[in-house]
This record gives C-alpha cells, structure tokens and sequence, in this order.
C-alpha cells in the first residue's frame, strides 16, 4: 500500500505501479543542496533535460491530510535549464518554511495538451460518492483549471461505478480507481492533462481534506436507484397531460432552487407545496385561461432535491380553448426546444413557450412554421393568446382586479385568527388556509400579471418603439414594496420600520433563518442613509404613444396606451405587494411552528425537519402532539441527511443523467445597463459588511431587501430569472446585478476577491 508524501515524493511512489496512466520523468531539489552546490544542480538538470521545464513547489507542509495549501506556494513555467536556480531560488522564497527539509519538483513541460484538470474522488462539499472533475479541453494549458482564469471549463460528475460515455473521461475515472487502489484511501485530488495523441498524465496526487465525512455508497446507490425508477415512471405517457415525455429543472416555473434552495429541509419543502406547488398554482393558471392541470403536483422531490415537472408546467401554459391535437404538437415543441437547448430552463417563458399575446408574437410564432404547425395552427393560438391576454390586462373587470382585493381581505383575517383564543395548531392550520385562499392564490394571479406585463414591455422593446434604456427608466419608476422600503428606512424610526417590515426574513420559507425584528443589529445595524442612486425619469414621446396605440389595434390588445400602462404599472408592483402581504402570514406561522415546538422541547434546528402536513392530521385528529413530532422530526433528518450527499443537474432530459451529467453554465439576466467594479462577498452578510462590496447570494427572495438600504455595488445569484423579484427590485433601484448566473459559475466567482460586473456588456470578470 503507498503512502502519501510530498508532491515529488508522491509522484515518484505512483511512477512504477500505475498502469492506466503516466508520471513525467522528474528531478527532485532538496532546498538544503540550492544554496550549497548550485552549480552541481544547473549541471545534472542541463543533462537530464533538453526542452522547457516546469518548476513546482513540494514542500514538507504542503499536500497533508488536513491541509492542501493548494496555490498557495509558486509555479514557474516553462523555465530553460539554463536557468534552472534562479527559478528554483523563486520558488523556495515563496515558502512560508524555511526548513531545509523542503524540495522543489523539476519536470518537463507537457506539450500538446488536448484536455487537463483536476478530479476529487469524492465530492468535496457533500461528502458524495461522485468522480468530480473540472476540465479544460481549449486552451492547450496544463494550469487553467489550477489557476481559476479561464472561464470556459466543464464541470462533470460520476457517479462512482457508472460510466460517462466520453472515452477520456470515463479512462481518468479508471486511473482515479487505480489510484484509489494503491492508496487505499477514497477521498484524493488528482492534477491530469491529456496530450493530444490521447495519453493521461497524473500531474500531482495528493489527500483531499473533506469537512464531511464521505457518504454510505450502498445508501447513496439505493437512494439514487428510487430517483431513477421515479423518473422513469414519471416520463412515460400520461392520459391527461400532452407530451410524449417530460423534463425535470429546478428553474422553470415557480423556481424552487431560488425560493427554498435546492436541498431545503423538509419544512420548508412541504410549505412550499402546501402553499403553492400542490394545488394553488393549477387552480390560479386555469382560471387565468389556460388548460386544467388541478391534482397535478407542479413540483417533485428525488432524493430531497425538489424539480418542476416541465411537461406539467408546459402544459398548463396552453390556453384552454385549444384542441388536444394541437395542444400535443405544442407541448411536444416545447419540450424538443428545451432538450436543444438546456441552458434556456430558466427563461422557459421568455424564449420557448408563447404563454400571452406581446407586441412581437406575430414574429416569435413564425419559428413554428418550421416545426411542423400549419398557418392555421398558428392563427389559433395567436388567437386564443389575445383572448387569454385581453381577459387578464383590462383594467375595468381584470382578473388581477379581483386578486389585489383579495390580498387585502387576508390582511384582515390574519390578525382575527392571531387575536383569536385557539390553540397554535388551530392558529397554524387556519393560517395557512388563509394564507392559500387569500394569499398564494391571487398572488400567483398577480405574479401571472406582472409576467405579462413585463413580456409586453420587453416586447416594445423588441419591436423598436422602447430603447432599453427606457425598459430600464420605466422599471427604476415604479413604486414596489423594495421603493417603499427604501423611503421608510429614511423617513421612519427603527421601531417603526420593523413593525411594518419586520416580518421579513431573508429565507422566506426556513424557520431557522431570523425575522428582522428578531435579529435587527444583524440586518439594520446603525440606521444610516444609503447613497441615493440617480435615476432617469421615464416619459413617452408623442410618437411612442401613437406607434404602441398602432400596435395595440394590430395586434388586437384592447384599450389604449394610458389603459396598458396602467395595468403594467399595478401588475409589476401588484406581484411585489401580494407576497409582501402573504409572507406576513406565513412568517406567523414559522414563529407559532417554533412556540409549538419549544413547547415540547424541540429547538427551531428541530422544528425545520417537520413535514408541515403533520399539522393538517394533527388539527384533525387526537394524536400525542409530542410523539407525532418527534417521529416526523427523526424521519425529515434521515431524509435530509440522504440529501445532503446527492448531487443532480439542474435539468434531467433522461433517468441516467442523475448518474452522470455536466453542470450546465448558465446565461445571466443582466439587470440595468450600470456596472460596478469592487470586491465580493459571498457569506456572512450583515449590514456592516457589506457596504460598498458586490454581494454573492445563492438564492434570495424579498426577505433580502435589507440589502439595498445598504450602499452595495451590485448583486449576483446563482439562481433566478429575468422576471425574479430580485431582478425586479435591482431594476427599479438601478442597481447592477447579474440574476442565475448558475451553481457553476458562482462558486467560481465565490472565490474570487475582486470583480467587474458589466451589465451593459453582460458579462462578469474576475479582476483578482
């Protein structure tokens, strides 16, 4: 069995016993010879060694078990023999032990690069059994990957025991194997770089410091073998669903990666469907016009992990007055334009499906006649569309009309239930009920306005009669909850701020993450002005209203401009108020969750491990509250736990891909044309912190709006659309922000110290 050394050492112990890889022939310094006898060193190194040299770091502390100080030593390449101790002395100097026990690795440079990286036997942040490997395969480099400047690199995982189906990968996998098996140990890091006539070379081995312990394979393998029976089972044909087929995103529709995460704990989890996905967003869709999707569940769950069932979601944006046949050729388009094209899955509504009646329909439903639709396909649907379209944006006898009042019927009734003398499982129960009928519910209505209503303007844009800029101007107009806030956060007291906002947490749905009120030195800290942003007022020419008045009558949007406007106006921020209102209630019903489970002994860390459902028996039956909690509590950490260690794409196109996939890189929504320059940060934010940085937030929802009383730069998510509430507040602040960058990229920029975020140019550089 080999042991693990230093980096020369190592490398030196794999050279006889690998057999599905090579090590490059080497020469090894001990520091304590480079200042003694130079001249014998430069004189064996010239004699060894003809071509171009890399010299590496191997120092005694680098490489351990507990520490891999990867980088933090130096690299020189391509160094000529002839000056082989001026760049060795280098290289020592960069160590931070002096010690003469240090060496410094010389080997040939590899040339012909055709694909190098780096692979972790096991996934570093989860503990999973997966083959994680970032792989440069343009560049030619042997450091791209090591050195995090190059941009364009694949990530793939695998699944220990599973293959990829690309012959160079899946060969690493095999020599990562073999590593394993002469280390006896599972967790490595391993440095690779094939040539171009296809030999693998291990460039470096070393222990990879895990902070969680590796998972079970048996139970990870059982775990995913459910998930692909569920999926299988699940993209076959259904006789109330059009689609010979369906794809599963974490993106599309209802967002769950941004609204609880993509490993929410189960509270938050079963909220969410309770709420919204089970039943709430079928309901709302088909009295907005479109087909009846009711009794089927929006989103599922594999292993934890929580997807949209795309075929649902296509489907239920298909206006209900369209016959099945063409409603198959519809569904089946979609779903065939997103396989194409899997980095669209966040911008579903946007670039694939045709979900209302815009000023650039005419031209967006053209593409149709490329797949198959007839002329008469298309003038029914366009037809239907302005129907649907004309039903929703009136402004006499709207449907979002009806909606806004019912948000504020809820507002009513949840201060009688919290007054009331019941029980908090009764408070609970009734809460959420409420909070169903009179929140979720005319909000998911709202939210379908704001959407439509951004489509329309976006689309004036792309007809020519708006500049962006004037997109931009009209967004930064708005009077949102967010522009409220702002006002409030300088106008009113802290006392008073926080009894009209303090409801508000930064993870809407997750009982562990702190009320403002509850925690207002970490959010609000020392109540001070945040720089002002100048803004740009938006008016439209007497050509632009006459030119929209033309295309409105063209494209049989009824009313006229002062109408439209209107309702683009109350939709955008009728969306923003409703789950203002909304999550005033639910945040009650995580502090009652928390009083409830305090009563019987469970801290909220407990309490987040409930499935909410219990609560629905509980109301209705006499069981021992303590016990029910209790066994709901131990089965949601066994569940979770399971989570925990399972990794899967954002989009699963097949039952295999959650064995082995690459993770897509995403395209930014870039909001507002600014840009900011400044450094980033990623985690442990507060008030004080993050003043004048670029903030990195996984997944934010309005819980987040703490931030821009703060003077930040500009923002970054990892997931969210171009309709997201974030992207909406950044919008109407003028704040530069990138929205669903992708996981990939974002732990990428995570690590980053300093960052140019270029809207108007779209795109994000790492400065340092």
């Amino acid at each position: 069995m080999l042991k693990f050394s230093t980096k020369a050492g190592t490398l030196k112990s794999l050279e006889p016993c690998v057999k599905k890889s090579k090590i490059l022939p080497q020469y090894v310094i001990n520091t304590g010879d480079l200042f003694s006898k130079p001249e014998e060193i430069k004189k064996e190194v010239q004699k060894e060694f003809k071509v171009p040299l890399i010299v590496r770091s191997s120092a005694s502390n680098e490489d351990t078990e507990k520490s891999s100080m990867a980088g933090q030593f130096l690299s020189l390449l391509n160094i000529t023999p002839e000056n082989i101790i001026d760049a060795a002395k280098k290289v020592y100097e960069s160590y931070n032990d002096k010690s003469t026990d240090n060496q410094i690795l010389i080997q040939p440079m590899l040339k012909n690069i055709d694909m190098s990286g780096v692979l972790f036997t096991v996934d570093p942040n989860t503990g999973g059994n997966y083959f994680v490997i970032n792989y440069d395969d343009t560049s030619g480099s042997s450091e791209s990957i090591t050195s995090g400047q190059q941009a364009d690199t694949s990530t793939c995982y695998i699944f220990h025991g599973k293959k990829s189906g690309n012959a160079k990968l899946d060969s690493l996998v095999e020599a990562s194997e073999e590593i394993i098996e002469l280390f006896g140990q599972k967790n490595i890091d391993i440095e690779f770089a094939f040539t171009k006539d296809g030999i693998l070379y291990i460039l470096q081995a070393r222990p990879l410091v895990l902070q969680k312990e590796t998972a079970c394979i048996d139970k990870q393998r059982q775990t995913l073998e459910r998930a692909y029976n569920f999926i299988t089972t699940g993209m076959g044909l259904h006789p109330y669903a059009q689609g010979r087929r369906t794809i599963y995103g974490v993106m599309p529709d209802w967002n769950p990666a941004e609204m609880i995460g993509i490993r929410p704990r189960p509270l938050a989890s079963s909220l969410y469907k309770k709420l919204i996905t089970d039943g709430t967003w079928a309901y709302q869709r088909n009295e907005y016009g479109y087909k009846n999707l009711r009794s089927f569940p929006l989103m599922v769950e594999f292993c934890g992990l929580p997807y949209i069932d795309i075929r649902i979601s296509f489907n239920s944006f298909i206006p209900k007055d369209i016959d099945n046949t063409l409603s198959e050729k519809l569904a089946n388009y979609y779903l065939d334009s997103l396989a194409a094209d899997p980095d669209k899955h966040d911008k579903v509504e946007f670039e694939i499906v045709f979900s209302c009646n815009t000023f650039d329909l005419p031209q967006r439903l053209k593409i149709l006649s490329e797949h198959g639709f007839t002329q008469q396909d298309i003038d029914t649907l366009r037809n239907s569309l302005c129907d649907l379209t004309n039903n929703i944006i009136n402004v006499q006898d709207g449907l979002w009309i009806i909606d806004t009042q019912k948000i504020d019927i809820l507002d009513k009734r949840r201060e009688i239930i919290i007054n009331s003398e019941m029980d908090d499982i009764s408070k609970i129960y009734w809460l959420i009920a409420d909070c169903t009928r009179y929140g979720t519910l005319p909000f998911a209505g709202l939210a379908r306005a704001g959407f439509i209503a951004v489509q329309l303007l976006k689309s004036l844009v792309a007809i020519g009669i708006l500049s962006e800029r004037d997109y931009q101007n009209y967004m930064g107009s708005l009077n949102t909850v967010s522009s409220q806030m702002s006002a409030d956060w300088q106008e009113l007291s802290q006392s008073a701020f926080l009894k009209k906002y303090g409801h508000l947490r930064p993870g809407t749905y997750d009982i562990t993450s702190k009320r403002y009120d509850a925690a207002p030195e970490m959010y609000l800290g020392g109540q001070t002005e945040a720089a002002s942003r100048e803004k740009e007022p938006f008016a439209l020419s007497i050509g632009q209203y006459s030119a929209i008045q033309n295309e409105m009558i063209n494209q049989g949007l009824k009313g006229d401009v002062l109408a439209l406007f209107k309702f683009l106006k109350a939709g955008i921020e009728g969306r923003e108020y409703s789950k203002f209102i909304f999550t005033k209630s639910l945040s009650h019903v995580l502090e009652l969750l928390a009083k409830l489970g305090n009563q019987y002994g469970f801290s909220r860390e407990e309490i987040s491990y409930l499935d909410y459902f219990l609560i629905d028996k509980l109301y209705s039956s006499a069981a021992d509250i303590k016990t029910a909690i209790a066994d709901s509590i131990a089965e949601g950490k066994r569940r979770h736990e399971e989570t925990l260690g399972i990794t899967m794409p954002p989009v699963i196109l097949n039952p295999a891909d959650i064995y082995t996939f690459h993770m897509p890189t995403s395209i930014p929504n870039y909001i507002t044309l600014g840009e900011a320059t400044g450094d980033v940060i990623a985690e442990g934010h507060n008030k004080d912190n993050i003043t004048g940085k670029i903030l990195l937030i996984k997944a934010a929802d309005p819980g987040f709006d703490w931030v821009f009383s703060c003077d930040i730069l500009g923002f970054i998510t990892a997931y969210g659309g171009a309709n997201s509430h974030m992207a909406i507040r950044a919008g109407e602040l003028g704040i530069p922000a990138a929205i669903g960058v992708g996981e990939k990229v974002f732990n990428r920029l995570s690590q980053a110290i300093n960052l140019h975020l270029d809207c108007a140019n779209r795109k994000i550089e790492v400065l340092k």
